[in-house]
């Protein structure tokens, strides 16, 4: 009987430790959801430790440092994520774009963009999204016959987005 108490204590304390991380993954996720940035960093470090939905854990974390704009961190944090496992989405590539873009980095935020646009899961609103920041990517790269050319793409597809009507109207005077 002392035997199995013993064993039951060993199983009990694994099980105890094994969700650990995942009470840290919860936690930060949560703190994600609620706009707690920084705790939802801290949790979700800690569930990396404890080698707990590792890839998912660091697109949170990259998340919560793009919201505390630490685009460095965001874009190392998404990098981790894919490289642990996270599903490469049209999203993830939007926010690795923007983190290059902000970065100064322009010419590897349209490589992201155009991955991103390229995906299945990108929806009609992302993709508006991801096309209006290759125009202001390129805009960084003073390419002006890009952002000519994928300015009119826009409005064509868009004509109803008045931000990009009046970008258009001020490249005309240029």
């Amino acid at each position: 009987m002392n035997r199995i108490v013993k064993i039951f204590a060993v199983v009990l304390i694994g099980i105890l430790l094994a969700g650990c991380g995942k009470r840290e993954y919860r936690d930060g996720m949560e703190s994600l959801e609620n706009g707690k940035y920084e705790e939802a960093i801290k949790s979700l470090e800690k569930a990396v430790e404890k080698k707990r939905s590792v890839g998912d854990a660091c697109r949170g974390i990259g998340i919560a440092k793009w919201e505390i704009e630490d685009f460095e961190g965001a874009l190392e944090a998404f990098e981790a994520a894919l490289q642990n496992g996270a599903e490469e989405t049209a999203m993830l590539c939007n926010l690795m774009g923007s983190c290059k873009l902000k970065l100064g980095e322009p010419l590897e935020a349209v490589e992201y963009y155009e991955k991103g646009l390229a995906r299945e899961d990108c929806t009609d609103k992302l993709k508006q999204e991801m096309k209006f920041n290759v125009i202001a990517a390129y805009e960084k790269l003073e390419d002006w016959e890009n952002v000519k050319t994928k300015l009119a793409e826009y409005t064509a597809e868009y004509p109803e987005d008045e931000q990009a009507l009046k970008e258009a109207e001020f490249l005309e005077t240029r």
